[in-house]
Parts: C-alpha cells; structure tokens; sequence
C-alpha cells in the first residue's frame, strides 16, 4: 500500500512555503472533493491568501475592555482543529515505523472532535479506523465519522466519562494489529499546538498591533481542556510574551479546581483527569464555566431572536453578528466567557489582548440546540437579553490561582490516571516537574519536520 504523507509543522504555520503546484490543488479539492488526500495540506489556521483564521469579539457584547481575539477552527478540513492534532499524532508514529496502513487498524479513542478527526486522517492515510466515542454525543459526531469511512464503538456515558473509552481501548489493545493513538497521552498533539498553534498567534499579535488592537503582545491566553493539545499553544505564547495561561473547566465537573467529578455538556471538555500532555506546571489560572450558560449562549447568538437582538439592542454590529452566528460550538462560547472572566478578574485594560479558540462550530450542535428549545422554550427578545447579560455579567468567581502549591497538586492527579490505570511509571511523571522536559518535546519538530520532508522524496 503506497504510503500518504502530509504537511510538515512548518507547512501547517506557513502554507505557503508548500510547494506552489500542490498548495493550489489542495485549495481547489477543499471546495470541490474534501475528502481527497490532498486536504491534508489545508491544515493550517490561514486561508489561500496566508491569511489568519480570526475574528475580535465586539466590546458591546464581552462588556470589557480588553480585546478578546477568537481563532476559529470551522475552516479546517472537518471543521474542527482537532484534524491537527490528529494529523500530527498519526504522521509521526508513520515516520517512526510504529504503525503500517498495510497491517495496522487505528483506535483514536475520543469524545468528539480528536475521533472525527481520526477518521478523516486515518481513512486518507489509507489506514483502517475505529472511533471510539461516549454514546451521549451529538448525533452530528457519529454521522460525520462515519462519512468519513471510520467505524465507531459507543460506550457507556457522556463527555465526562473518560475512563469507560480507555476499558474499551485497553480491551482493543489486546489485539496484535490495533494500535491506540491516544490523545491524552501523545505529545504529537501537543506538538501541533506548540508549534503551529501558538506561532500563528505569535504572528497575529503584530498584524492586530498594526490594526490597533493592543500593543503587540498578548497578555492571556484562556483554553478549556479536553485532551489539553490546545492549551499547549500558551506555552509558547508565555515564551514569547510572559502571557498568563488560563485553563477552563466546567462548574458541573471541576476536576483541577477542586478535585471534583461529574456529569457535564460542554463537548470535548473537562474529562474528570489531567492529561499527560498537559503542563499545569505552567499554567497561571483555572476557571470554571457553567455549562448551560456556554449552550443557552450558543443558542443567542445562533438564532434569529437572539441575533436580532444583539444588533437591535445592544448595538452589535450586523457583520459581527452574521459572523458570530455560526462560528462558535459549546466549546467556544465557554473559551469567550473564560477570556471575559480573565479580563476582570485581572483588571484588563484596552492595551490587553487575550486569544482564545473557537475549536468548532455550530454544524455539530444542531442537535442540542433543537434539545434546549424544548427544554427551554423557543427564545424572545426578553430571553435573548437576559441572555446577553451571560456574556456582560461573567462573574469572577470558580477562580483559582496557579500557586506553586496548586500546580503540584495539579501535577499529583496525573497519577490516579497514568500511574495507576495507564502503565506509565513515577519517574516519568516526576521528569515533568522539569522544564526542560517540555522543551525537549518541542524542539522535536524540527527533527520530525526533516525525517518527514525526506520520507517525501
């Protein structure tokens, strides 16, 4: 079986330094067949023109003055960012002689968005892929896979309930020709955000500068934490710019803020364990968010009544609110209410930018957005301003403080997971304690980048 091999980290930053004949067939197959191999080389957040993917939140709605700058991963070849994150775990196990699309079936064991982009990557690697997804998702999620020509498992639960995917990979695991590519645990993953997340961003806080938005830094960076790949963008922003990291759980499942369990609906967030990619020795804040003021805030600037309102009454602008009407999934409206949080809780002024991810959008929650009019009723003008207020109102409270005290115990829940359950040993958990653990793991993409162009030739 002929081997397809993708971009490298670079080419995802910087599309434009991909050979001219294949960046053009890649822009012309995004439209015209999506699900052509080629689409491999539209992972990047920049459009044909090396333009970023970004969109700055009207002040009329966040109700601060800080600058709140939202990348939106809607333009990825699934729709969401993840395909990234996907791409970069898969390619590099191929490099490394660790997986074979002749022999080997995938396992890309997920809540959402890291499956769905599995089985787009995987299928147009030519691999055989299996999805493994809480049954309680949308029903978006498991239609998209499988368009994709993955299979799916369904276990037991929602989007917190984590440990029930890994029983069913460890049970696949078993088998001689599966091969698990977890998420959690692959620093491919990180990588992709380090590298090409967190550089893109990089380069935005100038063109925002010569806009002027801010001053040419970015002073926070807010990311919920599913398999926390995305929130591995701030370690490179705080390299850069000293920014403060900000970490978001749902109020219904505070697993960092207070060791807390539960049942939430923020999909592909706050799975009841910290990851391993995770560095929480680096991060400055975690702040919990309700999970139904993300969706009944999807669902205001989604609908017709809330959008009518927004522009009519709050005075938002209609390009901004045509924009923001379907840019966002749950995930994204929870990032927008933590960067609000952010904002006052460390007193922001017009100077501060803060940059959070919009990982999906709102293709995938048609769904739960029917699922809250009836529990809710349809809304009205007087609904969509109370609804507003969820955004003006964004308390300061569910914070706490990356102390040295608190990111050890951060770092200590990593064991009950990875010791424990996932075979790893107390000396790997204890080598992240150091930094320059982390900095090994991304000045690996210039090595991963050279053995992938040559295996290119």
């Amino acid at each position: 079986m002929v081997t397809i091999l993708g971009p490298t980290f670079e080419e995802m930053l910087h599309p434009q330094t991909i050979a001219p004949a294949i960046r053009a067939r890649a822009l012309d197959m995004k439209t015209r067949d999506p699900l052509d191999p080629i689409n491999l080389f539209n992972i990047t957040w920049r459009d044909g023109n090396n333009q970023i993917y970004y969109f700055v939140m009207p002040k009329a709605l966040t109700g601060v003055d800080a600058n709140i700058v939202v990348l939106y991963g809607k333009q990825f070849p699934t729709g969401a960012h993840k395909v990234g994150a996907a791409y970069s775990v898969l390619v590099e196990k191929e490099l490394f002689g660790e997986v074979d699309p002749s022999q080997h079936t995938l396992v890309w064991p997920s809540t959402g968005n890291y499956g769905i982009g599995g089985a787009w990557v995987g299928c147009r690697m030519g691999f055989d892929s299996l999805v493994v997804l809480p049954e309680g998702m949308s029903a978006e999620r498991f239609e998209r896979i499988e368009s994709y020509g993955a299979r799916v498992i369904k276990t037991v639960g929602s989007e917190s309930n984590v440990k029930e995917i890994y029983d069913k990979t460890h049970e696949l695991a078993r088998q001689p020709k599966v091969r698990i590519l977890n998420q959690f645990s692959e620093m491919g993953n990180y990588r992709f955000h380090y590298h090409v997340t967190g550089n893109t961003i990089v380069e935005l806080a100038e063109e925002l500068k010569t806009r002027g938005i801010g001053s040419g830094s970015i002073s926070a960076y807010c990311s919920a934490m599913g398999s926390a790949g995305t929130i591995a963008a701030g370690d490179r922003l705080k390299q850069v710019f000293g920014t403060k990291i900000i970490g978001l759980e749902p109020v219904q499942c505070p697993t960092l803020f207070n060791n807390g369990y539960g049942t939430h609906d923020i999909q592909g967030i706050g799975d009841k364990h910290v990851t391993w990619i995770h560095n929480v020795m680096n991060q400055d804040a975690i702040m919990c968010i309700d999970d139904i003021e993300c969706k009944k805030g999807l669902q205001l600037l989604s609908e017709e009544a809330g959008m009518e309102t927004l522009h009519k009454r709050f005075n938002v602008p209609q390009s901004d609110v045509e924009m923001m009407s379907n840019m966002f999934g749950i995930s994204g409206i929870c990032n927008v209410l933590g960067a609000i949080k952010t904002a006052k809780y460390y007193d922001m002024t017009a100077r501060d930018t803060i940059v959070t991810i919009a990982t999906d959008a709102l293709d995938r929650y048609y769904s739960v957005m029917a699922d809250m009019t009836r529990r809710f009723g349809a809304m009205d003008e007087a609904e969509s301003v109370a609804r507003a207020h969820i955004f003006l109102d964004q308390k300061t409270d569910w914070v706490e403080e990356g102390t040295v005290d608190a990111r050890k115990q951060w770092h200590n829940l990593k064991y009950y997971t990875w010791i424990e359950q996932q075979g790893k040993t107390v000396e790997e958990l204890n080598a992240q304690l150091d930094p320059d653990w982390w900095v090994e793991h991304q000045e690996r993409v210039s090595e991963i980048d050279a053995k992938l162009a040559a295996a290119r030739k």
